[in-house]
């Protein structure tokens, strides 16, 4: 007899749209941000250094907006 097995809820609810979104946006940003770096780079390691600080673009964006607002 074979088992059954449960499928994995993919319903929108408070846990997992969350989660969902946030992924997207920095999905969306990431490619952006990496675009933007090594379109702007003179030379490979400058790519690839582009390509790192589009990994951690958020860090960046929340330094600046800190030293923006004075904090």
């Amino acid at each position: 007899m074979a088992k059954k097995t449960k499928k994995k809820d993919m319903s929108c609810n408070s846990k997992g749209c969350q989660c969902c979104s946030s992924s997207a946006i920095y999905g969306l940003g990431f490619v952006g941000a990496a675009i933007y770096y090594i379109s702007t780079a003179t030379g490979f390691w400058n790519g690839v250094w582009g390509f790192i600080k589009a990994i951690v673009w958020p860090a960046f964006m929340a330094f600046e907006v800190m030293k923006f607002l004075g904090m």
